[in-house]
């Protein structure tokens, strides 16, 4: 995440010899400034979801707006996207609650009821892209119902949609406003571009890397790492984490191609792809000593509660 790789250069810069003490000054004011600008925004996005009143509502429903807001930093982290930062965290916790359903319900007519319950309080549309993910959630109740695990191109192809890559893609490209005209807003109707595909095959990857041993605690389906195994015969789960890695190196590449060809898409949307991707890295790449909860609690004091110290 950009943020974060800020703190850790202006860290870094400041045990220089020859370092600007003006320079690292005004760096560390703007890095603790942006901060404040956060926690007003989380503080918006927590009032919200206590509102909201899911979370004793709904039990199983999982209580994470801080980690929600996280990932939203780390796709927008210009401080001028401040309030569309607030939407996405808000849109994202929702996601987030459907996610819950289907585990703890599985029934498609549940997921499409509550996803226009909450139509109002969202001020969102039930488009395709709410749609398709509630689909995406019921093509994965059938494999596990039927007690067949898919190939993995099957997997990759459904997951991204589940990983909420297309609905967070196309409402921050309404949300940001930037370049939005007639052609590209009907493109979208028909089908998403290559870059969102591209940044959604990491994003779901790299949610295997980091989650997988969670994952299969709670008995969901076999990740990509079980699935590359069986269907090239590896034995060694470290193996077979290799071999994800290796379809990550692909698909940059393939995601460097799309972002250089020529296409009817603002710049800014085409950066929030770039970082997603980006971010998928930061958020799920841990040691075997934390988790991803662990992961996410760290970073989460770096950006928003502990400022540099002046």
């Amino acid at each position: 995440m950009a943020r974060l790789e800020e703190r850790r250069y202006i860290e870094e810069y400041g045990k220089d010899n020859d370092h600007n003490p003006v320079f690292l000054e005004l760096a560390k004011l703007e890095y603790n400034q942006v901060q404040s600008l956060h926690q007003m925004e989380l503080a918006e996005i927590k009032r919200w979801w206590r509102h909201l009143g899911l979370a004793s509502k709904l039990t199983f429903a999982r209580d994470r707006p801080l980690e929600c807001f996280l990932w939203t930093v780390g796709l927008l982290p210009e401080p001028k996207y401040s309030t569309v930062r607030i939407e996405l965290a808000k849109t994202i916790s929702i996601l987030l609650v459907i996610d819950d359903i289907f585990d703890t319900y599985g029934s498609y007519d549940d997921l499409v009821l509550f996803t226009k319950a909450i139509q109002s309080v969202l001020f969102l549309h039930i488009n395709v892209d709410w749609i398709d993910i509630v689909q995406a959630f019921m093509v994965e109740a059938e494999w596990v119902r039927r007690g067949n695990e898919p190939n993995l191109k099957d997997y990759i192809e459904n997951g991204i949609t589940t990983a909420g890559t297309y609905m967070a893609l196309v409402h921050l490209f309404f949300l940001i406003g930037e370049g939005v005209t007639t052609e590209n807003m009907q493109y979208l109707l028909h089908s998403y571009p290559r870059f969102f595909s591209n940044a959604g095959k990491i994003l779901r990857l790299w949610d295997d890397l980091g989650t997988s041993k969670e994952e299969q605690e709670r008995g969901d389906i076999a990740s990509s790492i079980q699935l590359i195994m069986r269907e090239k015969n590896i034995t060694s789960e470290e193996d077979g984490r290799k071999h994800i890695l290796q379809l990550i190196e692909t698909s940059w590449k393939e995601l460097n191609e799309a972002l250089v060809a020529p296409n009817i898409f603002p710049a800014s949307i085409v950066t929030v792809a770039l970082n997603m991707s980006r971010a998928s890295q930061i958020v799920y790449q841990h040691d075997d000593e934390n988790s991803y909860f662990s992961s996410v609690d760290d970073h989460a004091r770096s950006l928003f509660f502990n400022p540099i110290d002046m």
